[in-house]
């Protein structure tokens, strides 16, 4: 009977990489873990910031502490690194913030349980701890839920496209401020009226240049200068007669998307018509939307033409530039937020903030609970858990106490990140839970524990909750991993056709 070889065989094509079992694991541990790391630093309201230097020509610098932004700037290699970070975005995507939370959640129940891995723990009964944990956690968050009254703004709607924000160079951030209505950043035509009372709006994208032939690669072959002197004509009339189409619709106000040339313009301000040209794509969606009107391109059937409407159309200084406000819209909640600062890092990582906010407001108006902040939250859970874990037989409960202290290492991280002393004002904020005061957090403006109801510091019930599951969800995937497998390298052919 012939013998059979135990000489390792490899399946896999020629470059191909695979890691097992525990180094597999291993591997995914670190990378996960040195994602967590990175932006832990960022979590709290005295969270550090990082610099993001670009690597193209002239190298772009971004200064943030939004967790998505640096997770979306750095390239990562480690496939359990690349899950943090496609998970970070979704959490961007789905409630628009939490993004540090999530991923530093999701890091620590890693590190906790690499540790019972290393206790010879199986990853389905950690897995199978977790699970149940997550559902008291969950349970837990919904019963101290709050009820508030929707975003008054917003009117329930929770469309941010009524919210439009402006970023302008010069002052501080303190000199920033809300204007009711709406604020274009662009000019209106010469010899036009600067302001217009009970303007109707008609919104267009549509060419207004004459100085071209649009017959792309077209040539005009003429014998004399007369001829061209009716070519232009024909083309004048043209414009002219377009002009005329637009006007019949009865407006006092014309913003296209692309360029208004010269002689459209003076035929504009002849009639008496505001015309402003060149309002990029975002800026004549949103006006459309503010004002009531819709965008359009053919002007044969004034009847079937949507007008948009408002009270004043005026010219506004706003530092040294000058803007158009559209005041008393027909979406009364449209404004626009006007944002000051020193530097352009400055405005951008403030308006990165005020996106964050916005995101929380609209999730709180269609989910309009709140939980208490501070670490109040990941306390109440952490105890929860760990009351079950107390009342849990067998290994699953070493899992539930590992779930309890990964959650709350967030208000550990917070203090740390604020310069206190994280390890006094977590045993204090846990003993104070024990005594039943479930409303106490971390107060980071005097380094103590407070009352959050009293110091009325809230957080959006549904980022809290997405945060929870998406963190948990995503630690347990990366734990069930004992294979890493690379696909071989795509062998480079060589190129016997040069351009």
């Amino acid at each position: 009977m012939a013998s059979l070889s135990m000489a390792p065989v490899n399946i896999f094509k020629h470059g191909a990489d695979e890691e097992k079992a525990e180094t597999a694991r291993l591997s995914s541990f670190v990378g996960a873990i040195a994602i967590g790391d990175l932006v832990k630093s960022t979590l709290g309201p005295k969270g550090m910031d990082k610099i993001l230097l670009g690597g193209g020509k002239g190298g772009t610098v971004t200064v943030t502490n939004d967790g998505a932004t640096i997770l979306k700037a750095i390239g990562v290699d480690n496939p359990a690194a690349k899950v943090l970070v496609d998970m970070s975005k979704v959490q961007d995507d789905e409630v628009g913030d939490g993004t540090t939370s999530v991923t530093v959640l999701a890091a620590e129940l890693l590190r906790e349980a690499e540790l019972l891995i290393a206790k010879k723990i199986h990853p389905q009964t950690i897995i199978s701890g977790w699970r149940k944990a997550t559902q008291a956690a969950r349970e837990a968050l919904r019963e101290v839920a709050l009820a508030v009254d929707a975003v008054m703004r917003l009117k329930g709607s929770g469309n941010l496209e009524a919210i439009h924000i402006i970023k302008k160079l010069g002052g501080s951030l303190t000199d920033s401020y809300l204007d009711e209505g709406f604020l274009l950043d662009k000019k209106i035509g010469v010899n036009q009226p600067k302001r217009l009372e009970n303007a109707k709006i008609l919104i267009a994208n549509t060419g207004m240049d004459t100085d071209k032939i649009k017959i792309f690669g077209s040539r005009v072959r003429v014998d004399s200068t007369a001829k061209v002197a009716e070519i232009e004509l024909a083309e004048k009339d043209k414009m002219k007669e377009k002009v005329d189409r637009i006007l019949k619709h009865g407006i006092n106000c014309f913003i296209n998307r692309q360029l208004i040339y010269n002689y459209p313009e003076q035929l504009f301000a002849q009639a008496g018509v505001m015309a402003i040209e060149h309002a990029d794509f975002a800026g004549v969606e949103r006006l459309a939307l503010v004002t009531g009107g819709e965008i359009t391109s053919t002007f044969d059937h004034p009847e079937l033409v949507k007008l948009g409407h408002c009270k004043l159309i005026e010219e506004v200084m706003i530092g040294e530039d000058t803007l158009i406000h559209f005041s008393g819209v027909a979406m009364g909640e449209a404004c626009t937020i006007v944002l000051r600062g020193a530097t352009q890092q400055i405005l951008d990582e403030a308006e990165r903030s005020l996106h964050d906010a916005l995101c929380v407001l609209s999730q709180t108006v269609k989910e309009p609970r709140t939980v208490y902040g501070g670490g109040c939250s990941e306390m109440l859970m952490a105890r929860v858990v760990s009351d079950l874990a107390n009342r849990t037989p067998g290994k699953e409960a070493v899992a539930m106490e590992s779930f309890a202290k990964a959650l709350m290492m967030l208000p550990t991280i917070i203090a740390d990140n604020a310069g206190y002393d994280s390890a006094d004002l977590v045993a204090q904020l846990r003993a104070a839970h024990q005594e039943n005061k479930t409303t106490f957090g971390l107060n980071m403006s005097e380094g103590t524990v407070g009352n959050m109801a009293e110091l009325g510091i809230t957080e959006s019930f549904q980022v809290k909750r997405q945060v929870l599951l998406s963190a948990s969800e995503a630690a347990e995937m990366i734990l069930r991993v004992d294979n890493i497998i690379k696909a071989a390298p795509r062998s480079r052919v060589p190129d016997h056709h040069p351009c």
